[in-house]
């Protein structure tokens, strides 16, 4: 993982989804939420397993059961790596994407009519239906990265994007609400972690940033306090 991109630069990487071809796809909605909000664990193996059955938009919060993953060139499923389903809540901006998502994959499931071939109530699908391989997944944020630091069209940006994985998403989720303050056991629930103890061992960096930021505060709070 890129451990330095910054969580500032998600505006610019989800901005390019209408600057692909993949504009249109289930995907750059999945990208989208993922970026602009940081709250789905979309590296390709949770979320694509994730039926609308799993979604609450009106609480909003969705229930992580499964994973999916491609296997001698074929797409399956199985558990998360926890074994373990968890619930994880959504901020009504990521609830109104995939309000908005939801409403247009009616209109193409019925537009296909008897050629659509989802059959399990996936979120995310092919125009037809199908479920989504991870793979493609995996290679959408080079091709977003690819097309906003080299436009068909127009002048390149002065600042490129910097190399970024789908799974650095993850990362960028979870130290950004740690740096924020949220309690460490909070975190390890959003990701999945079975023990708070795996989430403290792999954000070390973030706790120990936030425990030099603590001494500030402290002495701040005393050199403000009134006499």
């Amino acid at each position: 993982m890129d451990e330095g991109y910054p969580a500032v630069e998600i505006d610019r990487l989800v901005s390019t989804t209408g600057t692909v071809s993949l504009a249109n796809h289930a995907l750059c909605i999945g990208t989208t939420l993922a970026g602009q909000r940081v709250t789905l664990r979309m590296d390709g193996i949770t979320a694509l397993n994730l039926r609308w059955a799993d979604v609450d938009l009106d609480t909003p919060e969705i229930r992580i059961k499964g994973s999916s993953a491609v296997v001698d060139g074929k797409r399956v499923e199985g558990t998360t790596k926890s074994g373990r389903s968890r619930v994880v809540s959504l901020d009504k901006a990521s609830a109104a994407v995939l309000r908005e998502h939801q409403a247009r994959q009616a209109i193409e499931r019925s537009t296909a009519g008897e050629e659509w071939k989802g059959a399990d109530d996936y979120v995310f699908t092919t125009g037809w239906g199908e479920p989504i391989y991870p793979d493609t997944v995996t290679s959408l944020v080079s091709k977003l990265i690819q097309a906003y630091n080299a436009p068909k069209s127009g002048p390149k940006p002065e600042n490129p994007l910097p190399h970024a994985r789908l799974h650095d998403f993850r990362h960028i989720h979870a130290t950004t609400l740690l740096l924020a303050g949220v309690p460490v056991h909070v975190v390890a629930a959003r990701l999945g972690h079975a023990d708070p103890a795996i989430t403290l061992r792999v954000y070390a960096h973030v706790i120990n940033e936030q425990m030099a930021m603590a001494a500030d505060i402290f002495a701040t709070a005393i050199e403000d306090a009134p006499a």
